[in-house]
C-alpha cells in the first residue's frame, strides 16, 4: 500500500503542470499557443524568460518532490525511486489535472535526476549545451541529452534499475519528441540561431 501511494502521489505531482497553472493566472493556455507544447521551450517562445523560468522551476521542483518522498517513505526498495521519478514524468506528459494533456517529460526528468542520480545531470545538460550550440535544435538536444544517460550508466556500471531506468528515459523521450523528429526529418523544425555559437565561431574564423 505504501509503494502504490508513493507512485500515486508521484504521478499526482507530475500532473501539476507548471506552464498551465501559471498560465491560469495569466489567463492563457499556452497549449493554444506556439508549439501547442505545454513545456518550458514553448513558454519561453511564447510568453517570455519569467512565465518561463517559473514554469521550469514548478517542473523541476515537483521531479524532486516526488523522488525525495519515495526515498524518505519507501524504505529499502532500491527500484521505488526510480519508479517514483517515472511515474512523475508520466504526470507531466499525461496530467490528470489539465484533460491528459501536458508537456514533454524532459524538466521533470533533470528534476528527479537531481536527487536520484546527481552526476548525471552534469552530463545531461552539458551534452543539452553542447549539441543545442551546435545545431540549434531543442528538441535533438533533449533526445541526445537523454540518451547520454545510457553510456554514463554502463561506464559507472550502475546497478540494473539505474541502467533500466536511463534506457527507459532515452526512449521515452524519443517518444514524446516524436513530432520534433518528424519535422526534423522534413526540414520544418524550428531552429534558435541566436545560440548556434559554433557556426558563428566558424564563419568568423573562415
Amino acid at each position: 500500500m505504501t509503494i502504490a501511494l508513493l507512485l500515486l502521489v508521484a504521478y499526482l505531482l507530475g500532473s501539476l503542470s507548471g506552464s498551465l497553472l501559471l498560465g491560469r493566472l495569466r489567463g492563457v493556455d499556452i497549449r493554444t499557443q506556439g508549439s501547442g507544447n505545454a513545456g518550458g521551450t514553448n513558454a519561453l517562445r511564447t510568453q517570455g524568460w519569467k512565465f518561463a523560468l517559473g514554469t521550469v522551476l514548478v517542473d523541476l521542483g515537483k521531479g524532486v518532490l516526488a523522488v525525495w518522498l519515495a526515498l524518505r517513505f519507501g524504505g529499502d526498495v532500491a527500484w521505488l525511486p526510480h519508479a517514483a521519478a517515472g511515474a512523475a514524468v508520466l504526470g507531466h506528459v499525461w496530467p490528470v489535472f489539465h484533460g491528459f494533456r501536458g508537456g514533454k517529460g524532459a524538466g521533470t526528468l533533470v528534476g528527479a535526476l537531481l536527487l536520484l542520480w546527481p552526476v548525471s545531470v552534469l552530463v545531461v545538460i552539458g551534452t543539452w549545451l553542447l549539441v543545442l550550440t551546435a545545431s540549434g535544435y531543442v528538441g535533438l538536444s533533449t533526445i541526445l541529452a537523454g540518451f547520454s544517460l545510457v553510456p554514463l550508466a554502463l561506464l559507472t556500471d550502475a546497478p540494473p534499475e539505474r541502467l533500466v531506468f536511463a534506457v527507459a528515459a532515452a526512449l521515452f523521450l524519443v517518444y514524446t519528441h516524436r513530432s520534433n523528429l518528424a519535422r526534423l526529418r522534413a526540414g520544418t523544425e524550428s531552429r534558435f540561431e541566436r545560440v548556434r555559437i559554433w557556426a558563428r565561431l566558424r564563419r568568423s574564423g573562415a
